[in-house]
């Protein structure tokens, strides 16, 4: 009885690691939320599909672990990396409550990373991933983070930075990282991170907080030393200082 909790990366095909792309071809099972079960459909339509909506992610990990306990092989897919802001930490919970099943996490391209190589090198020194939905995390919890991430001059990854409910966020994480930071600190932001429509855009964290993104949008400020170069968004690690 096995579950690979499986990245995809971050959109495209083309993006997903060879070894995620074996194991989906090993499972009988792969389960996982709506939006993702369509990604891999064509590619996959021959496996068994399972999927749920948003805010089911418990009942996803009942549906992959009952399948399991059959003697099923079975893949839960996220997008991006299983193990950020994926279903790796909760399957291992929710398995808790079936006789053992083997579980394997299979890594895969997060946005943080696909969405730096779009804009540059914004992440060549130490930096931080929040994401700002407050679904899970209380708003106040986050800001702490932010300002604290910002106040130790990280260079700070947001994702889940907007929607329907949220419009202000990114403007208020911005306004907070201004305690800190100048308005001309080098920011950018990535649309649609490998899917079509991809685009990434450079600009100051002043003109970032004015900027409308939605849930598709992964969105980065520098720290002190980032510069744009070239329309590009470098952060130096101090290698030329050496």
């Amino acid at each position: 009885m096995k579950i690979y909790v499986v990245g995809l990366g971050p959109g495209g095909m083309d993006q997903m690691t060879g070894r995620a792309e074996a194991v989906l071809e090993e499972s009988q099972v792969i389960a996982g939320y709506d939006v993702y079960i369509d990604l891999i459909r064509e590619r996959f339509g021959h496996k068994k599909l399972l999927s749920t909506p948003m805010k089911k992610e418990v009942d996803r990990c009942h549906l992959a672990l009952s399948e399991a306990v059959k003697g099923q092989t079975v893949s839960m897919v996220c997008s991006g990396d299983a193990g950020v802001y994926g279903m790796a930490g909760l399957m291992y919970e929710v398995a808790q409550e079936y006789e053992p099943v083997e579980i394997e996490v299979v890594p895969g391209i997060t946005a943080a990373c696909s969405g730096a190589a779009v804009l540059g090198a914004p992440l060549i020194h130490d930096f931080s991933v929040i994401s700002l939905s407050d679904l899970l995390t209380p708003w106040e919890r986050i800001e702490k983070r932010l300002d604290c991430a910002a106040e130790a001059d990280f260079v700070i990854c947001l994702y889940n930075p907007s929607s329907k409910k949220r419009h202000d966020y990114l403007q208020k994480a911005c306004d907070i990282v201004m305690r800190h930071r100048g308005p001309d600190t080098v920011a950018g932001f990535v649309k649609n991170i490998g899917r079509e429509g991809e685009s990434g855009t450079v600009l100051t964290l002043a003109q970032l907080r004015d900027t409308a993104v939605d849930m598709f949008t992964t969105v980065y400020i520098g720290n002190s030393q980032t510069k744009n170069i070239g329309g590009k968004m470098v952060t130096p690690r101090g290698y030329r200082g050496v």
